[in-house]
C-alpha cells in the first residue's frame, strides 16, 4: 500500500509545472529635495527617480543627471546651479549665491528628455536669532531590554515676532566629537584573528551629519509675539558620541504655511503607530508640478527660507546618564570623517 502511495505522489507533484510570475515595475517618479536659504552656500537641490515597487530592491533610488537646474527670483534674476561631478544628481548654486529677504524663488528644472519642472513660488522670510541653545537628557524605555535607550534633547530660546503668523523648521547641521578607540584591541583580520595590537592612535574627531529623529515644526499660534523655549532637535546616544566632548549646529528656519502643512503631513505619517487600524500611507503631493503633465506625480517640496544658527558644545560630564562605552578596537584613524587635529574653529 506504501508503494502505491509513494507512486502517487511522485505523479501529482511531478506534473506540476513552475509558474513564472512576473511584476511590471512601478513607475518612476522624480523626487526633488531642496533649500534656499539667506544662509552661506553653496545650496544643493537634489534630484532622484524611484520605483513604488519592482522585482528587485537594487537600486530603487536613481540619481537624476544631466539636468538643467536654475532659481528665478520675482525681479527676473536667474541663478544657475551646476552638478556635483562626485555626487551625481546634486545640484549646487555658486558657494557666494545667498537668497535674499523679502524675495520670492522658484525652482525650475529641465530633464535631459526635455520635461520641465516647477514649483510655486516661494517667498523667503527673516527668522529670529536663536538666543539660547539648552539641553537635556532624554531616557527612552526599550520593550523586553532592561537598560534604556537615551540622547540629547536640545531646546531653542527665541524671540517670536508679534503681529504676523509665522511657521517654524529646525535641522541639525554638521557635528564634531571627539571619537576614542582602543587600538591596543586590534586583532588581525579573519581567519587569523591573532591579536595585533597597534601603536596608534586612540583619539580623533570624527565629523557627521546626522538626521533628526523626528520632523522638528511649530507654529505661534499659542506664542505669538512672546519669548518661547522649543525642543528642536534629538541626538541619539550611540555609546561613542558623548564620550568626552560634543559640538553641534541647530539650524532654526522660518518657513511659508504651504512648507509647514506639507512637513506636518510627512511628521504625522511618519509617526504612525503602524497597527493594522492605521490609514493607509498616501502619496503626500509638494509644490512641484509637471509643466508638460501637470497630474504627473513629483514628489518633494522646494522651499526658500530665512535661516540663523547657533553652536553648542556638550561635556561629558555635563550628562547626568550616558549609555555604556562602546568599544571599537581599531585606529580612530581608519574610520570616515575622523582625523587627528581637531577643526580650526574649536574651543576646548
Amino acid at each position: 500500500m506504501k508503494k502505491y502511495i509513494y507512486l502517487f505522489c511522485f505523479i501529482l507533484f511531478g506534473c506540476i509545472e513552475p509558474y513564472d510570475v512576473s511584476i511590471e515595475d512601478g513607475p518612476q517618479l522624480l523626487t526633488i529635495e531642496g533649500m534656499l536659504t539667506n544662509g552661506p552656500g553653496p545650496h544643493v537641490i537634489k534630484l532622484t527617480r524611484s520605483d513604488t515597487y519592482g522585482s528587485v530592491f537594487e537600486g530603487l533610488i536613481r540619481p537624476v543627471a544631466g539636468a538643467t537646474v536654475i532659481f528665478r527670483d520675482d525681479l527676473g534674476r536667474v541663478i544657475f546651479l551646476s552638478e556635483d561631478n562626485e555626487n551625481r544628481g546634486n545640484y549646487l548654486t555658486p558657494a557666494e549665491f545667498s537668497g535674499e529677504t523679502g524675495r520670492t524663488y522658484t525652482l525650475q528644472i529641465q530633464l535631459l528628455d526635455g520635461k520641465v519642472y516647477s514649483s510655486l513660488p516661494e517667498k523667503l522670510t527673516a527668522v529670529p536669532e536663536i538666543q539660547d541653545l539648552g539641553f537635556r537628557v532624554e531616557r527612552i524605555p526599550v520593550k523586553g531590554e532592561i537598560n534604556d535607550a537615551s540622547g540629547i534633547q536640545f531646546i531653542a530660546e527665541f524671540q517670536d515676532p508679534a503681529d504676523e503668523n509665522n511657521f517654524y523648521y529646525w535641522r541639525k547641521g554638521e557635528s564634531v566629537h571627539v571619537y576614542e578607540t582602543r587600538p591596543d584591541l586590534y586583532h588581525e583580520p579573519p581567519p587569523s584573528r591573532a591579536p595585533a595590537p597597534k601603536d596608534c592612535c586612540a583619539v580623533c574627531f570624527k565629523t557627521e551629519q546626522t538626521s533628526n529623529a523626528s520632523i522638528f515644526i511649530a507654529q505661534d499660534d499659542n506664542f505669538n509675539g512672546l519669548t518661547t523655549r522649543l525642543p528642536v532637535a534629538f541626538i541619539l546616544d550611540d555609546g561613542l558620541r558623548f564620550l568626552n566632548r560634543y559640538r553641534v549646529d541647530l539650524e532654526q528656519y522660518s518657513i511659508s504655511q504651504e512648507a509647514y502643512r506639507f512637513l506636518r503631513l510627512v511628521k504625522q505619517q511618519a509617526e504612525l503607530s503602524g497597527s493594522v487600524f492605521d490609514p493607509p500611507p498616501a502619496n503626500i503631493r509638494g509644490n512641484m508640478i509637471s509643466l508638460d503633465n501637470p497630474e504627473e506625480v513629483v514628489f518633494g517640496f522646494f522651499m526658500a527660507a530665512g535661516e540663523s544658527s547657533k553652536r553648542i558644545y556638550i561635556n561629558q560630564s555635563e550628562l547626568d546618564f550616558k549609555q555604556p562605552r562602546a568599544i571599537i578596537p581599531d585606529d580612530c584613524r581608519v574610520f570616515d570623517n575622523s582625523q587627528l587635529d581637531p577643526p580650526a574653529d574649536w574651543i576646548y
